[in-house]
């Protein structure tokens, strides 16, 4: 990690997709959650240059690419527009505010032990951030990973697609294990990685729940 700096990796996402996580899980890949990482992935030669194109149930078009240096207003801009309870699931804390070395270690993302990606939708004409995911990589083969989606596009499945691309990413790199951790009261987010085959694990401690994806090997 850049300067020895790692911050709390927790999310939010769509009530219906999911919104606050950390990460932490067991369980093995299921016939399931295999067919719902089957995605549509654009051909790509790394990760560093991940693209692909989702359509969203009502119509509109999502691009899912890599994160790249020069989207860091962009991402700030994505923050300010995210509410307060958002926020709160995605970090724990009220954070509207990062420190140099705060926006330095998010931006600082190397698509080996720290993977992340971002949607990208059209407003007024214009492409936007509207949500991102990501995971670094805390041992040998786990990793932990996080999201979150504006709330102008919450409830819009973004959420489920940044997941599939990410979980999708995390396998063919080889980890063995994603981890997540959630506010007990985000049932939507639950939910959500339930649906990818994640699965509770001990809790550590009894205001945050501990998911777990295991791959199988």
């Amino acid at each position: 990690m850049p300067e020895s700096y790692r911050p709390q990796l927790r999310n939010s996402i769509d009530p219906d997709q999911a919104t606050a996580v950390r990460p932490r899980l067991h369980r093995q890949a299921s016939i399931k959650t295999a067919a719902l990482l089957a995605g549509t992935c654009a051909p790509m030669s790394e990760t560093n240059n991940y693209a692909a194109r989702e359509l969203l149930r009502d119509g509109s078009q999502v691009d899912i690419r890599a994160l790249q240096p020069a989207d860091e207003a962009e991402m700030l801009a994505a923050i300010g527009r995210t509410s307060a309870q958002s926020l709160q699931r995605r970090f724990f804390v009220m954070k509207r505010h990062f420190s140099d070395k705060e926006r330095a270690f998010f931006m600082d993302v190397d698509f080996k032990n720290h993977v992340a990606i971002v949607a990208v939708a059209e407003e007024a004409g214009r492409k936007v951030i509207v949500g991102g995911g990501r995971y670094i990589v805390s041992e040998p083969g786990r990793a932990e990973m996080a999201f979150v989606v504006i709330d102008a596009w919450q409830g819009r499945s973004i959420g489920s697609i940044l997941m599939r691309h990410l979980v999708k990413i995390a396998g063919d790199a080889g980890l063995r294990e994603l981890t997540a951790e959630v506010l007990p009261e985000n049932a939507a987010m639950i939910k959500v990685f339930g649906k990818f085959g994640f699965s509770p694990a001990p809790r550590r401690d009894p205001q945050i729940v501990h998911l777990v994806l295991k791959f199988a090997q």
